[in-house]
């Protein structure tokens, strides 16, 4: 499912999982689709060291040779069609929407800030990737997002780089690893984790001035298990778990180092259906 990065152990044992396992054609580009749902485990807010379980979906498929995916609450379509060659490159639009702060949070410090608007964010990504490194059918890519706020909530712009790597380990079995950072600007800085006068009087919090830069490192894995046999069609299991280490001001910011914790983990189990 989820194209991401692989441990050691998947390296070695992947050539032994293909010997014994008949695989279809790894540049075959007919449709595909799948629909997972589940719960997740994140924080109350980007910096919070309080946890909320929530409800998950995602999708992923292919029509017509165009690949399209989400990630979190954010949709990524890549209109480049993959060819017979092992590097490819990967292109298109992303949007999606940012939910941070725009409901009750339990810190009540930091529930007494001004709630945060829903952010609507739309963007591209480019970049490439290099399929065959291991095994005819896993995923090395490097790619760039840059997403641009659309609707008037933070009004900045943030990119990230992401390397990743995927492969299955057998014809049910696929895993996945992940690094990525986050740059992201003044705006979203200031609109999340700067607290003036006003805020600081309700919130009892010290007044902070926060500037753009360099917001996080992250971390991911990934794991999907089919029930019925091949991870192509039917049922499967998955679970995914993230780290996220918050940087510069962003964890300098009284609601991250007073209220909450630079330390952010997020996790996720669910089932899928692939046709």
């Amino acid at each position: 499912m989820l194209k991401s990065t692989i441990a050691v152990i998947a390296l070695l044992t992947a050539g032994p999982a293909f010997a014994q396992t008949a695989l279809p054609d790894p540049n075959d580009q007919s449709d595909t689709f799948s629909v997972g749902a589940g719960a997740g485990f994140i924080p109350d807010y980007e910096g919070s060291d309080d946890y909320e379980w929530i409800p998950v979906a995602g999708l992923r498929g292919r029509l017509n040779g165009i690949n399209f995916y989400t990630r979190g609450t954010y949709l990524y379509v890549d209109f480049i069609k993959r060819g017979d060659n092992a590097l490819e490159f990967d292109f298109g639009p992303i949007v999606g929407v940012r939910l941070n702060r725009t409901g009750k949070v339990e810190d009540k410090r930091v529930n007494d800030l001004p709630e945060r608007d829903v952010a609507f964010e739309a963007g591209a990504f480019g970049g490439v990737s290099y399929h065959g490194l291991t095994n005819p059918y896993d995923t090395l890519g490097f790619h760039v997002d840059a997403i641009t706020d659309v609707g008037g909530a933070h009004g900045s712009t943030l990119i990230t780089p992401t390397i990743d790597f995927g492969t299955p380990l057998s014809r049910t079995t696929y895993v996945a690893i992940s690094a990525s950072a986050e740059w992201a600007g003044d705006g979203y800085a200031d609109y999340y984790y700067s607290i003036g006068p006003n805020a600081s009087l309700a919130s009892g919090l010290p007044q902070f001035d926060a500037d753009g830069g360099f917001k996080h490192w992250r971390l991911g894995l990934f794991g999907n298990q089919s029930i019925s046999g091949d991870l192509t069609h039917g049922w499967s299991i998955f679970g995914t778990g993230l780290y996220t280490h918050l940087s510069g001001d962003f964890a300098d910011s009284p609601i991250v180092d007073d209220r909450g914790s630079a330390s952010q983990w997020f996790g996720a189990l669910g089932v899928a259906y692939t046709w």
